[in-house]
């Protein structure tokens, strides 16, 4: 969701009909408006626009505007089939319940659920006016002194997610987190399982490791699920005050294991070792901070025990192997479109053997 320029404002006729009245595919306007006045009157004062806002992995997100004001529209992919996996109530109540905590969100504005409008539920949240950094080179561009001021926030911002009650925000049935651990280890080896093309040394052993190696989770908190850097909004560029705006992509969140965002959060933050690689962190921007001074300040100002944080860092290098593979695998079938799916198949070692030999030397505080 990066920033963009104010919508033209709205003409005094009706526009001439464009080549594309109703609005980007999946977003019928005039459907929208008129629900939109009859959910929340008074909200829209003009005629809407709208355009995709790229860089989304799964759901889909539009800007939509009047000429005077902007939000945000959230909604499945087009032609999905399982709406679990696309669970727009899911993602709208998290959102919800954190708006007002110390955890940065949009405000949400309305979730419909009737498929009618749009052709599946969406929702509908504030527009936040801030920047994604998704790669090294473009967070570079802030600096060593910001890179660094921006990263340790994406750690604070971490922690006080953690630190919300999820009772007190009514999400105490938000998960399962008894058993977190094993489950989502026999989800991806399962996941494995299903887009198994070819032999990958090391990819077995580094599952059966992880297994025997299973942490006992500490107390359960909302955790994000997809917690990194080009996940949140960074504002404030011309000032200088690099805040985290809000954080978005909820899709995956849950109750369950805190650490399973920070070892997340460290494998993104480390050097792969490649040069022009289709998949990056974004450590080798000046002034990023260490994968050991993000886990301190964790570890210091959320009081939690990261002694273990080793194992999550590993489980997060196999679960982004069995992704990559998977993306690999629908490649070799024919099934991606677009460029870069070619060199995937490479990176796949990479992250076994990152993650063979981060369970191999655990971190030492």
């Amino acid at each position: 969701m990066t920033s963009a320029p104010d919508p033209a404002p709205a003409p005094d006729r009706p526009a001439a009909p464009s080549a594309a009245p109703s609005g980007p595919r999946g977003l019928d306007l005039e459907r929208l408006r008129g629900h939109l006045d009859r959910a929340l009157p008074g909200l829209v004062a003009g005629p809407l626009t709208g355009r995709l806002i790229e860089g989304g992995r799964s759901n889909l997100t539009y800007e939509v505007g009047d000429g005077s004001s902007r939000w945000v529209v959230r909604r499945p992919p087009l032609g999905h089939v399982l709406a679990t996996a696309h669970d727009m109530r899911r993602e709208h109540r998290v959102i919800a319940a954190l708006h007002g905590t110390a955890v940065p969100v949009p405000e949400p504005l309305l979730l419909c659920e009737d498929e009618a409008v749009l052709g599946a539920p969406f929702y509908v949240m504030e527009y936040v006016d801030g920047v994604p950094f998704r790669t090294a080179g473009e967070l570079a561009a802030l600096g060593p002194e910001r890179t660094r001021r921006a990263v340790l926030g994406l750690v604070d911002t971490l922690v006080d997610l953690h630190a919300v009650d999820p009772e007190a925000v009514g999400l105490g049935d938000f998960g399962r987190p008894e058993g977190f651990l094993d489950r989502q280890l026999r989800r991806w080896g399962k996941q494995l399982a299903a887009s198994r093309g070819r032999e990958l040394a090391g990819i077995d052993e580094l599952h059966g490791a992880l297994g025997r190696a299973l942490p006992d989770s500490p107390a359960p908190t909302v955790v994000h699920g997809d917690f990194r850097l080009d996940n949140v909004l960074i504002g404030g560029t011309a000032s200088g005050a690099d805040e985290i705006r809000a954080v978005l992509d909820w899709e995956m969140s849950t109750l369950g294991d805190p650490l399973t965002d920070l070892g997340l959060l460290v494998m993104y933050s480390s050097d792969l070792g490649l040069t022009d690689s289709p998949v990056s962190t974004t450590s080798a921007a000046p002034g990023h901070p260490a994968p050991a001074e993000l886990i301190e300040r964790y570890a210091a100002r959320s009081g939690r025990d990261v002694s273990q944080v080793a194992w999550y860092t590993a489980f997060a290098w196999f679960k982004l192997a069995v992704i990559l593979e998977g993306i690999h695998y629908r490649f070799t079938l024919g099934q991606t479109v677009g460029a870069g799916f070619d060199r995937i198949g490479e990176l796949v070692p990479v992250f076994i053997e990152h993650g063979l030999t981060t369970l191999r030397q655990p971190h030492e505080g």
